[in-house]
């Protein structure tokens, strides 16, 4: 099977900063785009972050500077560090990626079980 299992989160107090891990795991031919999407309490997902497969980033305008994103196609990695933290940032941070598999044509989409980070004094 495809797995993808963040990490990194945590507990960290305002303008402190936090840096999560996505890897993606299983029987993969290749990953295209891997993004960074968080969900906050009683508020809908959000895109973060997208790194496509060279490597190139965009990250959200309200986010821009204080996130940075990037992958490490080797290890199957995709980053998200994350700065500046304010109590708004509060959110579940998830993980997704297009990816095929051995014998396949197509890309599927996968979603890790995400990281809480919490922003709180």
């Amino acid at each position: 099977q495809v797995q993808l299992v963040e990490s990194g989160g945590g507990l960290v107090q305002p303008g402190g900063s936090l840096r999560l891990s996505c890897t993606a795991s299983g029987s993969i031919s290749s990953i295209n785009t891997m993004k960074w999407y968080r969900q906050a309490p009683g508020k809908e997902r959000e895109l973060v972050a997208t790194v496509t497969s060279d490597g190139s980033t965009n990250v959200a305008e309200s986010m821009k500077g204080r996130f940075t994103a990037s992958r490490d196609n080797v290890k199957k990695t995709v980053y998200l560090q994350l700065n500046s933290l304010t109590p708004e940032d509060t959110a579940v941070y998830y993980c997704n990626a297009l990816i095929r598999r051995p014998g396949t044509a197509y890309h599927v989409n996968y979603w890790g079980q995400g990281t809480q980070v919490t922003v709180s004094s």
